[in-house]
């Protein structure tokens, strides 16, 4: 469901998924163009990407599909590889940045949620919990290793040869491969694969 139709249906649930779910994108975004800085290159900086103004980062294809089909995507923050200091490590961290970035986000909300006792009343329960939901979600997703989700610069990095041109060719046709399996339910053991590492990683961290 679209957040669009959220939004006529249930207007409450459309502010506290959309909030989480803008900011979560957007400090995915972030992540990766401050490892790249602290890594040495400055494109994002230089572009003014290390922001959290929503503005700087939002895509107006992707922002207008995630409100009518749910599925979204934000202006990829620009890394010139090439300046990164240790070349197949700093893709590799630029890569992870993100997922980490979520991942920490999420950890964070449960670990607000376990601290806060009795449960907080009001909005703030569900704002944690649609926030540490969001962020599992996204950071599950990205670890798919497709062209030009996370996972696949991940691999980028640690490999070499021919499974590095295969996944360099991919990429030009990774968007309608990624939406063609999303579409057929394909990816979906791999993203529940995916989340429930990330749920077990945190709970392991979880005081």
């Amino acid at each position: 469901m679209g957040l669009l139709s959220l939004l006529l249906n249930d207007p409450v649930t459309f502010i506290l998924l959309s909030i989480p779910l803008l900011y979560s994108i957007i400090f995915h975004e972030l992540a990766h163009g401050w490892v790249a800085y602290k890594m040495g290159d400055p494109t994002a900086k230089l572009l003014g990407r290390l922001s959290l103004n929503p503005l700087k980062h939002l895509d107006p294809i992707g922002t207008l599909m995630l409100f009518v089909v749910g599925f979204g995507w934000a202006k990829p923050v620009p890394v010139n590889f090439g300046n990164l200091r240790g070349s197949r490590k700093g893709i590799v961290f630029v890569s992870a940045a993100g997922i980490a970035a979520n991942t920490l986000l999420a950890f964070t909300a449960f670990l607000l949620n376990r601290l806060l006792s009795p449960p907080p009343a009001g909005v703030l329960a569900p704002l944690l919990y649609y926030m540490a939901q969001v962020n599992i979600m996204l950071a599950a997703f990205n670890l798919i290793p497709i062209p030009p989700l996370d996972g696949s610069k991940i691999l980028l990095g640690v490999t070499s040869g021919a499974f590095q041109r295969f996944l360099v060719g991919l990429e030009r046709y990774g968007f309608f491969i990624i939406i063609g399996l999303l579409y057929f339910g394909v990816l979906d053991p791999l993203i529940a694969f995916f989340r429930w590492v990330l749920l077990m990683l945190i709970r392991l961290l979880l005081p």
